[in-house]
């Protein structure tokens, strides 16, 4: 069986010249490295207190969705602003071109969430995610990630967290 990361496509000058996109829909394109990128996400949960699932969209809803259904816990989306048909928390992303929030309904007081998503690079999503998850009272044990683009530092905007990844 391949290793994980032989399944990630690099795309280079994606979005823009400069830039290498690593592309996760290679791994969910193959039976076996969809499979395996669950797994291992999942083991990273082994033994850990938290009963929500959080998945930023989209690619946060594909990851962390069968995580919670595996782990039989919660999962509540974090969606752009205006997909939720609530009452809503929201916050501006660090780029301050989006804004996304999650249903005030979703987080009481004293849950414990672990937050799934596809990549990690600057952290300012996931920070912003925290900010959502503490604001309603939520507790943010892990952020987990498959694949944390690390020389781009995301996890010193995440200090005091426990931040994980599987690439």
């Amino acid at each position: 069986m391949k290793k994980l990361e032989e399944y990630v496509v690099s795309i280079p000058d994606y979005p823009e010249k400069g830039i290498i996109f690593r592309d996760v829909t290679s791994i969910l394109e193959d039976p076996e490295g969809l499979q395996l990128s669950i797994r291992e996400l999942q083991d990273k949960l082994e033994g850990m207190d938290f009963n929500i699932v959080i998945g930023p969209e989209s690619r946060g809803f594909i990851f962390g969705m069968p995580i919670a259904y595996n782990l039989q816990k919660a999962f509540v989306p974090i969606r752009k602003k205006g997909k939720l048909p609530c009452e809503t928390a929201s916050i501006n992303l660090e780029y301050g071109s989006a804004e996304i929030e999650i249903h005030k309904r979703s987080i009481k007081p004293g849950d414990k969430v672990v937050i799934v998503d596809d990549l990690m690079a600057t952290g300012g999503t996931a920070e912003a995610m925290i900010k959502l998850i503490e604001g309603l009272g939520g507790e943010v044990v892990e952020v987990l990630c498959l694949i944390e683009l690390m020389g781009l530092k995301g996890r010193e905007k995440l200090k005091g967290y426990k931040v994980d990844s599987v690439i």
